[in-house]
């Protein structure tokens, strides 16, 4: 009947959470020096890698996702891993929560820490720079592309995703756009995490 438990148990959507994934094993404080060329295979190197061994998997982030409903990722191994570990649960994978990507630009004479290279070619990629790879523009479009696929996902209820730093971040303005407030905020550390409570749209 209208406006029973069950009918307004149809209606509930989520939590979501979402989490960054453990620490990867390849170091980006760690040398040699680069220069531009030899950072981008060292960053195609990081996409494949897998997350570091004997790391803990934080006790709280194991009970908050203990009974999600539908366990996500994006294809990147140290995400796929991190959500396994986190949910003992195989994820579904999907290329819209890949991270936001980091083109160097190619500076001539100069060679950085894998560290270095990461700031040097975020803010050159948020100012535009994309090199042969995806603009802020289209990240931001994916974002809500991301977002939405989020937002039908917890229509079954709980939604665990276990995605990347800066894409996370990211997803934050296209989820307040759809209705979703963030109630937990723990930061852009490995294996942090962000809860997602549904308040629909103003």
């Amino acid at each position: 009947m209208p406006g029973s438990k069950t009918d307004r148990q149809k209606h509930i959507r989520g939590p979501i959470i979402v989490s960054r994934h453990g620490r990867p094993s390849l170091d980006r404080r760690a040398g040699p020096r680069l220069d531009w060329q030899e950072y981008r295979d060292w960053w195609n190197q990081y996409e494949a890698g897998s997350l570091a061994e004997n790391q803990a998997i934080p006790d709280n982030l194991k009970q908050v996702v203990a009974d999600a409903d539908v366990i996500l990722s994006s294809p990147a191994p140290r995400a796929v891993e991190t959500a396994r570990l986190a949910s003992g649960r195989e994820p579904e994978t999907d290329e819209l929560f890949c991270e936001a990507p980091l083109p160097p630009p190619r500076l001539r004479n100069r060679k950085y820490l894998p560290k270095t290279w990461n700031v040097i070619a975020r803010t050159a990629w948020l100012y535009g720079h994309s090199l042969d790879g995806e603009s802020n523009r289209q990240a931001r479009d994916r974002a809500k592309a991301a977002a939405q696929r989020l937002h039908e996902a917890a229509e079954t209820g709980k939604v665990y995703l276990a995605a990347h730093g800066w894409f996370n971040r990211m997803l934050r303005p296209a989820m307040a756009r759809l209705g979703w407030v963030c109630v937990r905020d723990g930061g852009d550390q490995y294996w942090s995490y962000r809860i997602y409570e549904y308040r629909g749209k103003s």
